[in-house]
């Protein structure tokens, strides 16, 4: 339940505009705030099925929209080769750092780390 969670708010995330604003009220309150179908129901005045339903044809379309697009698919990978590149940053900062004390590369790794820091947040 959890997996789902991620992704369907991974979904919300990335193509919860094109949702109706009836969609994205009622899939915030179930995804983000944790409240049941049934609270749901009785907050915003509509049945509980009808609530359901309403969540149910927005995961689809969200779905349906990563299916052809794959925003968050590709977000993922960028992220994760985003990290390796950080990483070996590093390791080329602590290589330059103990043994060759390279000003002008020095200055390189300094500024790929800021675009690096960019890119990751």
């Amino acid at each position: 339940m959890k997996d789902k969670l991620f992704a369907m708010c991974l979904l919300f995330d990335f193509y919860g505009e094109v949702l109706t604003e009836k969609q994205r009220e009622l899939f915030d309150l179930y995804y983000n705030e944790d409240l049941s179908l049934a609270e749901i129901s009785e907050h915003i005045g509509i049945t509980r099925q009808g609530v359901r339903d309403s969540i149910v044809r927005a995961e689809r379309t969200l779905q349906e929209l990563e299916d052809k697009l794959g925003l968050v698919a590709r977000y993922g990978q960028m992220d994760l080769h985003a990290q390796a590149i950080a990483k070996d940053l590093q390791i080329a900062i602590d290589i330059n750092r103990t043994k060759y004390r390279n000003v002008d590369l020095q200055a390189v790794l300094s500024r790929m780390e800021e675009h690096v820091k960019a890119i990751t947040g």
